[in-house]
């Protein structure tokens, strides 16, 4: 059978034409994968720095208003340290929600890599009883 016969066959074959097809579907997802990565890192960064803006341009306008008006912004000291205690306790919640999620994301990395290694482990087991009962319904001829 010529090389282009066997490709022909081949192409016609239900299993080369499913591994064809799902190989050409998970190229093009692994090739997409680092645009998605980068997209998500983009849109946070430009989301992170448009707060940080919007903060800072209120701050700005209240303390211009608040200077052109007269109006005393001193604080006691009481509140002074409340809004200093609530701000670091919003920072240590979010960097525990931050190590929280970073676990979770690292768990369910390792239990897709597990599963992936199950399911390598459970084809060839099916793959050795397949040949197993193949070779023990196999006539055999001396």
């Amino acid at each position: 059978m010529s090389e282009k016969e066997t490709t022909q066959s081949k192409s016609k074959d239900m299993f080369f034409v499913c591994q064809e097809n799902f190989d050409k579907l998970f190229d093009g997802i692994k090739q997409s994968v680092p645009h998605y990565h980068q997209s998500i890192t983009n849109v946070q960064q430009e989301y992170l720095q448009a707060y940080e803006n919007v903060v800072d341009s209120t701050i700005t306008l209240q303390k211009e208003y608040v200077q052109k008006t007269g109006i005393v912004v001193n604080i006691p000291e009481a509140t002074l340290k409340m809004i200093h205690d609530t701000a670091e306790e919003f920072v240590k919640v979010t960097s525990i929600q931050n190590q929280v999620t970073l676990a979770t994301i690292d768990a369910s990395q390792q239990n897709i890599k597990t599963f992936n290694d199950n399911a390598k482990s459970f084809a060839e087991l099916n793959r050795n009883i397949l040949r197993s009962w193949i070779f023990a319904f196999t006539a055999k001829t001396n």
